[in-house]
């Protein structure tokens, strides 16, 4: 028997490809896409590995492996190191990573990065509602259609305040939008076209993944080191194939609390000019100008956009943000933002900018990061010993978890214990392994009290052994 026939008795699924089938790997994916919409192949059903299949074809590896690609971004399958090439669910997957809380009414959630809760913040908003609603021509404002890129008037107020905050980003220089995710995929589809590749670091905020995935693009991972994306993975990944953008965030990584050296930053920009990249830096994490280096919108304002949102400063509900560019981009992001939406909702920037320009937010802007900082001393305390990586006014941290517990685990076992954590799977560009480390966020407890006795909980199970799991036979 030779190794075709072999090869060809070890498949749990054989395809037959039309002879004149031509590209060979778009025949495999229409031939998975029947099999998975027939019921042949199943929800969760494994794939044969790429070079079984090509053996048992007679095709090369590159086919199979193109094929398992494309069928991965049109949904018909995912892929995760060590389990291999699945068929997903005809039904939508609950996702890994969400925005709205899953804790108990008795649990201690950590597992969302969201505002340190203060009634001051319901307060100020409802004062300045209250303003707004004796504004007559402000009403009126908000009541008309705005233009693309925002009001003029609330693009100036919220330049005025970045510029407070010692960012410099001109009114001409912003796009109004619907909060950091809406800038983050308004870049995306606007600058960037399906197929084509974006880079990040191999662990990254969960909704870039999300938004390159809808929008059709190859993403692709770049290695980290403690001062965020290695300089000489970039490379090398630039120098194999043409990357268009690449997501970072200089100042405080999700979710790995990286903040980057100004040498960092300054490789960063040498290689993206370079190679002619785009550079998309996500502003979101918003820390203290005193702790912030320079942003790469300063260093390389040709080629930079930087994402702004108002939901680690007022209120995640609010959805207003704002997407910095420069002046030869514009155009094709006022395109795609009126193809979207016509235009960014003025009730939302005028109840945002008047906030900020009336200068009560700069008070409870400052107690947070106090607040932040206190939280963050009191985990380090805590979790003494343990390998736990953030910054000093981040509203999350990185645990490494020591062996052998592996995360899925400490997850579930932290949630007998009332503790609702995420572990690191959702922050996996492709099929990335997930390294043994979970996320735990910091603020969503409003006492701080509740909050230690969380953190000690956690600390107790990583003194402890893993519990025993059943043997495999």
């Amino acid at each position: 028997m030779d190794l075709h026939d072999r090869a060809r008795q070890r498949c749990q699924w054989l395809p037959e490809l039309p002879a004149s089938a031509s590209p060979l790997y778009k025949a495999l994916v229409e031939r998975l896409a029947s099999d998975i919409a027939s019921g042949t192949l199943k929800p969760g059903d494994r794939l044969p590995p790429q070079r079984l299949l090509a053996d048992a074809l007679q095709v090369t590896v590159g086919t199979v492996t193109r094929a398992y690609r494309e069928a991965e971004r049109r949904g018909l399958v995912e892929a995760r190191v060590g389990s291999g090439t699945r068929v997903k669910g005809g039904q939508e997957q609950t996702p890994h990573f969400h925005h709205l809380s899953r804790a108990g009414q008795d649990s201690i959630d950590l597992s969302l990065s969201v505002l340190i809760p203060n009634p001051l913040r319901e307060q100020q908003l409802a004062a300045t509602l209250e303003q707004l609603s004796r504004m007559p021509d402000a009403i009126q404002t908000v009541m008309n259609y705005q233009p693309e890129q925002g009001c003029p008037q609330q693009r100036a107020q919220l330049s005025d305040w970045l510029a407070r905050q010692a960012l410099e980003i001109g009114a001409d220089e912003m796009i109004i939008t619907e909060g950091g995710q809406h800038a983050d995929f308004l870049a995306l589809q606007a600058l960037i076209k399906p197929g084509e590749a974006v880079a990040s670091a191999a662990l990254t905020y969960p909704g870039m993944i999300a938004a390159a995935r809808q929008l059709g693009l190859k993403h692709l991972a770049v290695p980290s080191d403690a001062e965020g994306i290695r300089p000489d993975a970039l490379e090398r990944l630039c120098q194999q194939q043409r990357i268009r953008l690449l997501y970072v965030m200089p100042e405080y990584s999700n979710p790995g609390g990286e903040q980057m050296t100004q040498q960092r930053r300054e490789a960063i920009v040498e290689i993206a000019r370079r190679h002619d990249m785009l550079l998309l830096e996500d502003g979101v994490q918003f820390v203290p100008k005193e702790l912030r280096g320079t942003p790469l919108f300063e260093m390389a304002p040709e080629r930079s956009l930087y994402i702004f949102s108002v939901s680690k400063l007022l209120a995640g509900g609010l959805r207003f943000g704002a997407l910095r560019a420069p002046a030869n981009l514009m155009p094709q992001l006022r395109a795609a933002l009126r193809a979207q939406c016509w235009a960014p909702p003025g009730l939302m920037g005028a109840v945002a900018c008047r906030w900020l320009a009336s200068g009560e937010a700069d008070a409870i802007l400052n107690w947070q990061w106090q607040g932040l900082q206190e939280r963050q001393a009191l985990l380090h305390d805590i979790l003494a010993g343990y390998t736990v990586q953030s910054h000093p006014c981040g509203f999350h941290a990185w645990l490494t978890l020591p062996e052998p517990w592996r995360a899925a685990d400490f997850v579930r076992h932290a949630e007998t214990r009332g503790i609702i954590l995420i572990a690191s799977d959702p922050f996996c560009v492709g099929s990335q392994p997930a390294p043994q480390a979970v996320r735990i966020c910091l603020t969503p407890p409003a006492d701080i009290d509740r909050l230690r006795e969380g953190l000690l909980r956690l600390r107790e199970m990583l003194d402890e052994a893993p519990p025993m799991l059943a043997p495999l036979i």
